[in-house]
């Protein structure tokens, strides 16, 4: 049997009720300077997390030969133009426990268009829950795939950009140590964002996918690390946030932590079922504290993560992922809970063999399905809502707000 929580937990942070919600970072990107006297970013302190979180994120090329990034705060915002530059670049990149995510946008009315994109698969988090460090081989794997984002954010001439880290590095003990070896090897300092920001993020990035309705909403992001849910005031266009958790099982750490025991029916069917039991225990608190909102027969659900995505390819039956096709779909719950009942009988090789699956979600399937299963035991809606969007849109949309309201503010000074 699993612990309620993976053992290294004891020393993690930034799980409480209420906490200060990060900022959003609001840096100009020049482009690489070639001078002598050019000097690489100062290293981020580690003063107890706190320091890092401020961090703003910084796109380069690759090495001093190309020269070095110059970031210059937008203090002085007076000579600027109103509003997000429509020709301008601007980026989000999310580094999570399993994957890492690069989108670059320009803006296009109320809305953005995307100009680039870059998703890999990295396992920074593997074996995080047993270690409590993250290994030589998996930030190896993180430090590729964030070569590839510098390059292409500096051949975009980004103009402004943010990148955050999540629940890998916000547990790690020797996260603080990756952000450093990141930023010296590739340019990009990572913000190091707490529990509330990420939801807060996905919120931004999603929630305009939700059903219409006056009721409470709940929207939710099963990550690798964790899982974060937001309860939502019914009514307005904007929704306001009234309650959050965040909790420490996500695809990757829930099962990492509870361990196979055979390969029987029975075997696996035990596995499942003790996931269920860890995450239903962590949102107990999160249930009883929201009250009446969980037994709203009006509430509407909307899901942002590979899971939910995943589960609705394979209930529309798609030969291959079709972005297109799932962002914003709407599907029985009960369709969402046959098929997670599915997955979770099933070997590994037979789970791999189906489409949109393969082999990079085929081990991470069955936990993502346990936790969407208790979010649905408490939350008992009739729909729900999939998004293929959530943390890298919300920043888009930060950054961009930031900078209009920043304009504002400068013509009003």
């Amino acid at each position: 049997m699993a612990d309620t929580q993976p053992p290294d937990m004891k020393n993690r942070t930034g799980f409480k009720r209420g906490g200060k919600s990060g900022k959003v970072a609001d840096f100009r990107y020049k482009r690489p300077s070639r001078s002598k006297d050019d000097k690489a970013p100062a290293a981020p302190k580690d003063n107890g997390g706190a320091d890092r979180r401020k961090q703003s994120d910084h796109a380069s090329t690759r090495g001093k030969a190309a020269g070095e990034p110059r970031f210059t705060s937008l203090k002085n915002r007076n000579s600027l133009q109103s509003g997000p530059r429509p020709n301008q670049a601007y980026a989000a990149l999310d580094l999570g426990t399993n994957n890492c995510r690069l989108l670059i946008a320009r803006p296009s009315g109320e809305n953005f268009t995307v100009i680039d994109a870059f998703s890999r698969v990295v396992k920074l988090g593997e074996n995080l829950a047993k270690t409590g460090q993250l290994s030589d081989a998996a930030m190896d794997r993180t430090l590729e795939a964030l070569a590839v984002c510098s390059e292409k954010l500096r051949r975009r001439n980004v103009y402004l950009a943010r990148s955050v880290a999540t629940e890998a590095c916000r547990r790690a003990a020797n996260g603080a140590q990756f952000i450093e070896r990141v930023r010296r090897e590739t340019g990009i300092v990572l913000d190091i964002i707490t529990a509330q920001e990420e939801a807060r993020l996905a919120v931004l990035g999603c929630h305009i996918l939700l059903e219409q309705g006056k009721g409470p909403a709940i929207i939710f992001d099963i990550g690798g690390g964790s899982t974060e849910l937001v309860l939502l005031e019914g009514g307005g266009p904007i929704p306001r946030i009234k309650d959050w958790l965040s909790v420490p099982w996500g695809v990757v750490s829930l099962t990492d932590t509870v361990p196979r025991t055979g390969s029987s029916d029975a075997d696996r069917a035990a596995r499942y079922a003790e996931m269920r039991r860890c995450v239903l225990d962590s949102f107990a608190s999160f249930k009883a504290r929201i009250g009446d909102a969980a037994l709203d027969p009006s509430i509407r659900l909307l899901g942002t993560s590979g899971t939910v995505t995943t589960l609705a390819s394979l209930h529309l039956e798609l030969p291959q992922y079709d972005r297109k096709a799932v962002d914003g779909l709407i599907v029985p719950s009960q369709a969402m809970r046959d098929i997670s009942a599915r997955l979770s009988t099933l070997s590994r090789d037979d789970r791999s063999a189906l489409p949109c699956i393969g082999n990079d979600r085929s081990d991470l399937v069955v936990a993502g399905c346990a936790i969407l299963e208790s979010i649905l035991d408490i939350w008992p809606a009739r729909r729900l809502g999939v998004a293929d969007r959530g943390i890298r849109e919300g920043i888009l949309r930060s950054l961009m707000a930031t900078e209009l309201n920043g304009n504002a503010a400068g013509r009003k000074a």
